[in-house]
């Protein structure tokens, strides 16, 4: 059964609660989390099972790639193929935050990310959220995807997920994240 476990209320501090996270990464479980502006689903990116589990929960269409997250530029350099000098000067200038970059992953990697290993790029980011750059940096790069049903609104409100409590190892709650406008 799934826990929830505030990243607001100071009941449990920070470093506990990534050590948490990666705990239950690293035994293969799925973890809800919030992004910049929503909730997502975390998985390990090396975890086949984990990450199809996602894309069985989401209802995604057959290959259906998961956007990977890392916690800073060395991580991408050794899961990519050419990272070179105005991809990292980008990169710099705009990580962690919202950028993604769409880059062939490096050879020899052993991971499935929903697209069975056809997909000639990776989309890949270091996120500007703390608590999952943490994560990703204690354990290494994180398959994510939006806490919701392929093609619906991003969730942003952490009271429902289209999984049972057995599905997930802990919810990470940050409360509710308000309507990002967009300009006009």
């Amino acid at each position: 059964m799934g826990e929830r476990l505030s990243l607001t209320d100071g009941s449990i501090d920070h470093a506990e609660l990534v050590e948490r996270a990666v705990a239950a990464l690293r035994d293969g479980r799925m973890i809800i989390a919030p992004l910049e502006h929503a909730y997502v689903f975390v998985v390990d990116a090396f975890n086949h099972a984990a990450v199809k589990k996602i894309h069985i929960l989401r209802q995604d269409p057959r290959g259906t790639a998961a956007q990977v997250l890392v916690g800073d530029i060395p991580t991408v350099k050794g899961i990519t193929l050419e990272f070179g000098p105005t991809t990292t000067s980008l990169c710099e200038k705009f990580w962690p935050g919202l950028l993604t970059v769409n880059i062939a992953p490096a050879r020899g990697l052993v991971w499935d990310l929903g697209d069975e290993r056809t997909l000639e790029e990776i989309a890949v980011r270091v996120p500007s959220a703390d608590f999952l750059r943490d994560v990703a940096i204690a354990s290494g790069p994180l398959a994510i995807a939006s806490a919701t049903l392929a093609g619906r609104p991003a969730a942003r409100k952490s009271s429902f997920f289209p999984c049972l409590d057995s599905d997930y190892a802990a919810i990470f709650d940050a409360g509710e994240f308000q309507k990002v406008q967009r300009r006009p």
